[in-house]
């Protein structure tokens, strides 16, 4: 009898013991919960009530007043997803709804997805999606019924066709003219830099705003039914606090007279 053993695939220990404390963490969570939900059980309606009331009020208050780590907190999330966009599905199609929805591209913009190995514009990147975007990216042309995936490809290479040929051909007049009416390079090369033709080119293929500042953008012109929304949920909070203490103080009333 071979004294050989035959060696199969081992289980992970990190994977074992992560799943552990997942399961451990939310068993004291579920506990926490069953407590508070007892608590408030025990004729404690109205005071369970403020308390809530109570957090969502200082929240809001920190949302305010933190409005810039919040902002950058949504910005560093953003950049995270964007460089794990083709190792999680759920995330992909999380990330392709949001910036169809808001018509943004990354964080601040086109360029963040130069975070993700498959769009940077290295040349040690051998991808197809290489110095491109997501199709969740692309403008949207209202006459065509089907989505083109690869719309993104090469989106953010320097323009060198199309409209974009077009532009540098207005770029090379408008310098000459320029030159010729005395004008320093310097300001030829402000004036006529590379990266405005790239943006003009861009923006007739892909959304050049980002996700933040568009998200921003929606906040503000919609500041008064936000605001509507949080009175309105609050209003009904404080009328189940009062409800609730009424209720309580009726049944105090009918104990005292027996």
């Amino acid at each position: 009898m071979s004294g050989k053993h035959y060696k199969g695939p081992e289980v992970s220990c990190c994977i074992k013991y992560f799943i552990f404390g997942f399961n451990v963490i939310f068993w004291f969570l579920g506990i926490a919960f069953l407590g508070i939900g007892l608590w408030a059980w025990n004729e404690k309606f109205s005071v369970f009530l403020g308390i809530i009331f109570f957090l969502e009020l200082t929240a809001g208050v920190l949302a305010f007043v933190f409005k810039d780590w919040i902002k950058d907190q949504l910005y560093f999330f953003i950049n995270n997803n964007i460089r794990a966009y083709r190792d999680d599905i759920d995330l992909q199609n999380l990330i392709d709804f949001t910036q169809e929805y808001w018509q943004c591209c990354g964080a601040f913009g086109a360029d963040d997805w130069n975070l993700n190995i498959y769009f940077n514009c290295t040349d040690s990147n051998a991808s197809r999606e290489r110095c491109g975007v997501p199709f969740s990216c692309c403008t949207k042309d209202p006459a065509e019924d089907v989505i083109n995936t690869q719309c993104g490809y090469d989106a953010r290479q320097k323009p060198v066709s199309g409209i974009s040929l077009f532009c540098h051909l207005a770029q090379g007049a408008f310098r000459r003219a320029l030159e010729y009416a005395g004008c320093c390079g310097s300001i030829c090369d402000t004036v006529l830099s590379s990266s405005l033709v790239k943006e003009v080119d861009q923006q007739i293929v892909i959304y050049t705003k980002g996700c933040v500042p568009q998200f921003e953008k929606w906040l503000q012109d919609n500041l008064t039914i936000v605001a509507g929304i949080f009175i309105g949920i609050a209003l009904l909070q404080i009328f189940g606090i009062c409800l609730a203490q009424n209720l309580v103080s009726d049944i105090e009333a009918v104990r005292a007279s027996w």
